[in-house]
């Protein structure tokens, strides 16, 4: 009994005075700018905290997009892909933390042997043994804190898949509505065509315009009834892709038609250094560099000795019913000692590949940095100069509208040839086409800035 307390004594002892080999881990450096380039001049209209209320989409204000984004986050195959990852990294951890602690296993047997000349015994064993691999160089400390790191990069991995799903499902919708206010002007202008048509027609037939202005009046009514016609086909398009990623099969999924919305909310895009807190694949990246730096312990602890307590009480007798008694009791504890005298550079070249890895991660995370900055600058350049496009589409628009209008006017009093009612038509269908077209573009591009400036998640979620 004394050695089993002095070997559980030594145990303990060398848990609390154990070191862990290799670095310490520190967040690799980097210089952020104190500002973003393109913010200058930019009015955002939404207040600071417009990403800390609630779900990022809510911004918008529409309804049918919130239902789908709730619908996405529960049933998104991709999304639940990744949580899947998360709970294997998470029983990574439950297993490499489960070497802190000796193993222990029951065992019994019945044994019969027979010899040559027909000699029987019977042997009864049952009984209790373990180990434990005492960390005294932090080996088991350095691969949990990898696998640690490595389960908090896989919860990053599962923020950044839910994320670029939510934001690619608004980027659908989004343009799904253009689809919907393009329908909606190819209505109007085939509508306006149509009249025109039957105001050409009847000056045709009373002998004050040619056959040429009803043909030429047929003709650009068919272009635009092709194009009212062909309208439908990238809406529905967009219609499928928007089912699968809330989870649903194209044929049973279904989203009603409505007008566009005019109003563009942004959000600001606060300072550079905050990026490294609220991008989850900047956060993934970081956690990997975590995990190759805790990997570099783990190969240099080789280098040490191993320290193994081995312990087994048994009781072994002829029979059964006399087997628990003082007599055959037979145990044993003790230490055993393993260290590794020439391996050929091995246990070199495995330090020197954790290094290697490590240098890569780091590399890594800084490129993932300076990529996010710059997807957040041009995010931001693209609605500075698409708002201010914006302004001068709509005053095109109106223009547009008003030359048709005069123009047709002109045309029925005879002053203008058919021709200039065409140009009118084109210009303002055209006009118009090119309104939507950066209004739809600065929609995306503001689901793209909340993508870029991580949607509102924060590192601190990571457990």
């Amino acid at each position: 009994m004394h050695m089993v307390r002095g070997a559980l004594v030594a145990a303990v002892f060398a848990l609390l005075t154990a070191c862990a080999v290799g670095p310490n881990y520190k967040r690799p450096a980097l210089d952020a700018s104190a500002a973003y380039k393109e913010q200058d001049g930019w009015k955002p209209s939404e207040p600071n905290d417009a990403l800390d209320r609630g779900p990022w989409w809510e911004i918008f204000h529409d309804d049918v997009l919130n239902g789908l984004e709730a619908q996405l986050n529960i049933s998104n195959e991709n999304v639940k892909a990744a949580a899947a990852a998360v709970e294997e990294a998470r029983a990574l951890v439950r297993q490499a933390r489960a070497g802190y602690w000796p193993s222990v296993g029951l065992t019994a047997s019945r044994v019969r042997t027979v010899t040559g000349d027909n000699e029987r015994s019977t042997v009864t064993s049952a009984g209790i043994s373990g180990s434990w691999d005492i960390d005294l160089w932090g080996q088991i400390r350095r691969a949990t804190e990898s696998d640690l790191a490595s389960m908090q990069a896989g919860e990053a991995a599962l923020a950044s898949a839910r994320l670029a799903a939510q934001a690619e499902l608004a980027t659908d919708y989004f343009e799904l509505r253009a689809q919907d206010q393009l329908q909606i002007i190819l209505n109007d202008i085939v509508a306006a065509e149509q009249q025109s048509l039957k105001i050409t027609e009847n000056r045709y037939r009373v002998g004050v315009a040619a056959k040429a202005d009803v043909v030429t009046a047929q003709t650009q009514l068919l272009s635009s009834q092709a194009e009212q016609v062909n309208a439908p086909l990238q809406r529905a398009i967009l219609e499928h892709a928007i089912a699968v990623l809330v989870g649903e099969q194209p044929a049973n999924f279904s989203v009603a038609s409505a007008a566009m919305r005019t109003d563009v909310p942004t959000v600001p895009p606060g300072l550079p250094s905050s990026l490294l807190e609220r991008r989850p694949d900047v956060a993934q990246a970081e956690r990997h560099v975590a995990a190759a730096n805790a990997q570099i312990g783990v190969a240099i602890s080789a280098y040490f000795p191993s320290l193994t307590i081995t312990g087994s009480d048994d009781y072994r007798g002829n029979t059964i019913s006399r087997l628990i008694r003082t007599a055959n009791r037979v145990w044993a504890i003790g230490p055993s000692v393993a260290l590794s005298v020439f391996d050929a550079g091995l246990r070199r070249a495995q330090v020197a590949q954790a290094r290697a890895v490590y240098e890569q991660q780091v590399d890594s995370y800084r490129q993932t940095v300076l990529s996010s900055l710059q997807q957040v600058e041009d995010n931001i350049v693209t609605l500075r100069v698409l708002e201010q496009r914006g302004v001068i589409e709509e005053d095109t628009v109106k223009a547009a509208r008003e030359a048709e209008t005069l123009t047709l006017n002109q045309y029925k009093a005879g002053t203008v040839p058919y021709s200039s009612v065409i140009s009118a038509q084109t210009t303002r269908l055209n006009s118009e086409q090119n309104a939507l077209n950066v209004l739809s573009g600065r929609l995306q591009a503001s689901v793209a800035l909340i993508q870029a400036l991580g949607g509102g998640w924060q590192a601190s979620t990571l457990k």
